[in-house]
């Protein structure tokens, strides 16, 4: 990747694009007390090297066009909201592992190559309802993620301090080193899949993975008896996502790549737009329009097919393969009724997104304790809607994107665990909104790999 100055004289319209998002409305943006630190640290991030290169932007792009012509499986998963505090070697192992279990299961139970994708190494920043929080006549900013300020209801912590996205930057780098690590190492090596069940605690769902696991470990040992090479499953690819939100990070981290002249947001290999922050006049569609990303955008159940039609002619005009991802969040009542007339019409108008469900953001509850969860049968019913809908027009339903943790929390209700309001009070650690925990996880994988396998 080449540095942004070199390509000024060459082509200073680029560059002139990528901030027209300055002249339009920023929603869901902190307010920085102090404007110098600000630019002082939008300077420096400049500086820094990418976290993520364009070839391997590239290679999702044509990963992700695999999948919207019905090839390939996205999963997508991690935190709600990383916090720097729990970026450990202990924890963020368990998320990668948790995603590479389901990975398994998916490709295990579909016969079908799945794409992994982590909401991990930026996912630092989170759109808020309101700006301000007031307890007990104390009103301060909101917490808007580690990126911005912290998360104790005091007035030093929920200042937003420029720094923070200095600090976002270097955990978001260590997380990836972390990740390629694992990835790349040997860790995450096929023959390896009793190994990843280690430290987990025991539930149906993990006796049903450990039993797939001693199948899959029996078919590798015959066909290594027959003489099979197995080198290329000692490694797999893992890529990094996060909702692009502020533009004090991802524009200073958006650089122009010296082969092409194009530019690329390189926090993260993909970006997607929130349902709050998708306005087709707003920053943040036409800064994005403009990076060579494949981006994702949020689709929640009040969308018109006026608005996805619009949104693909400003993303994806030239209709780019693996370019566009759309991530519904409909709600488990609402996705029957809702999502048909959106599919329909992209398929009656010749486009091929990709489509993934979030089962996760349609479906928030508060407990009678005031606690925010979800209940997981509302969770696997949204999943089965989305498979139902898509089976009924003869599209793909293209991948999954969960909330989720490796770590033996309770914050969704149900599973086969039986998690209640109860045990919210003592497993409870998300500070933003509930995650399935590892075994809720499975199981959501065993379930989309049935829907996958019968569709």
């Amino acid at each position: 990747m080449a540095s942004l100055e070199p390509v000024v004289a060459a082509n200073p319209g680029v560059l002139e694009g990528l901030d027209n998002y300055r002249n339009l409305v920023a929603a869901q943006q902190p307010t920085w007390p102090d404007q110098a630190a600000l630019e002082e640290v939008r300077q420096t991030l400049a500086k820094y090297p990418p976290l993520v290169f364009a070839g391997e932007v590239d290679i999702l792009k044509d990963r992700i066009s695999q999948a919207a012509q019905g090839k390939a499986f996205l999963l997508q998963g991690g935190d709600c909201a990383e916090t720097f505090v729990d970026a450990t070697a202990d924890r963020i192992r368990n998320r990668v592992k948790t995603l590479l279990q389901m990975a398994v299961v998916l490709t295990y139970g579909a016969s079908m190559p799945v794409i992994k994708m982590g909401r991990m190494a930026g996912q630092f920043a989170k759109p808020r309802s309101s700006d301000i929080e007031t307890r007990e006549g104390l009103t301060l900013p909101a917490y808007r993620g580690d990126a911005v300020n912290g998360y104790d209801f005091t007035a030093e912590a929920r200042n937003p301090d420029p720094k923070r996205l200095l600090q976002a930057y270097n955990t978001s780098s260590s997380t990836l080193n972390l990740i390629r690590a694992f990835t790349m190492g040997g860790f995450a090596d096929l023959r390896s899949v009793h190994e990843w069940n280690k430290g987990f605690i025991d539930n149906p769902a993990n006796s049903r993975y450990e039993t797939m696991a001693k199948d899959i470990d029996r078919a590798i040992k015959f066909m290594a008896a027959c003489g099979a090479n197995f080198n290329e499953l000692r490694t797999t690819e893992f890529y990094t996502s996060h909702e692009g939100l502020l533009f004090d990070y991802e524009r200073p981290m958006t650089r122009i790549d010296s082969r092409t002249g194009t530019p690329y947001d390189t926090s993260a290999h993909f970006i997607w737009i929130g349902e709050r922050t998708r306005q087709l006049d707003g920053a943040h569609v036409d800064f994005l329009s403009r990076v060579r990303n494949p981006l994702g955008v949020k689709l929640g159940p009040n969308t018109s097919v006026d608005d996805v039609m619009a949104l693909i002619e400003k993303l994806d005009p030239n209709h780019e393969p693996g370019r566009l991802t759309f991530i519904t969040r409909m709600g488990a009542g609402k996705i029957r009724e809702a999502l048909p007339k959106l599919v329909e019409a992209v398929r009656d108008a010749g486009f091929t997104p990709l489509w993934i469900t979030d089962p996760m953001h349609g479906n928030g509850i508060t407990t009678a304790n005031g606690y925010k969860s979800r209940r997981f049968d509302d969770v696997m019913n949204e999943v089965r809607g989305f498979f139902e809908v898509h089976r009924d027009l003869g599209t793909f339903p293209g991948g999954v994107h969960v909330e989720l943790t490796g770590d033996d929390v309770a914050e969704c209700l149900g599973g086969s665990e039986h998690i209640d309001e109860i045990t919210l009070e003592s497993r409870y650690e998300s500070l933003c909104d509930p995650r399935l925990n590892h075994s809720q996880s499975l199981e959501l994988a065993f379930l989309v790999a049935e829907e996958l396998a019968a569709r």
